[in-house]
C-alpha cells in the first residue's frame, strides 16, 4: 500500500510541476543557413567599415593638407608602338634551301 501511495504522490507532483516546453527541432540545414547569415553580415560590415575608414582617412588628409603620395616615385605610363614591319615569312623548306645555298657558296 505504501508503494502505491508513493507512486500516486509522485505522479501528482509530476503533473502539478509540469511545465510545457516550447521547443522546436533545429535540423542541420537551419544551422547552415544561420552560419551563412552571420558570415554575410560580417562580410558586409567589414566592407562598410573599410569604405568608411578610407573616406574618413582621405578627408582627414585633405583637412590636414597631407599628401599621401609625397615620398613615392611615380613612373610615367609610356606606350611604345613598334611600327616596323616584320620580315616576310618564309616557309621552313625555303629557308632550309636558302641556308644550304649560302653554305655551298
Amino acid at each position: 500500500m505504501k508503494a502505491i501511495r508513493t507512486a500516486f504522490y509522485t505522479l501528482c507532483f509530476a503533473v502539478i510541476l509540469m511545465v510545457p516546453a516550447f521547443a522546436s527541432y533545429v535540423d542541420p540545414s537551419v544551422t547552415t543557413f544561420a552560419i551563412q547569415a552571420v558570415v554575410g553580415v560580417v562580410v558586409v560590415a567589414g566592407a562598410v567599415i573599410g569604405v568608411a575608414w578610407r573616406k574618413a582617412k582621405k578627408k582627414a588628409m585633405d583637412v590636414l593638407h597631407i599628401d599621401e603620395n609625397a615620398g613615392k616615385e611615380v613612373e610615367d605610363d609610356l606606350v611604345v608602338f613598334d611600327e616596323t614591319k616584320p620580315e616576310e615569312e618564309v616557309a621552313p623548306e625555303a629557308a632550309a634551301e636558302a641556308d644550304t645555298a649560302e653554305v655551298q657558296e
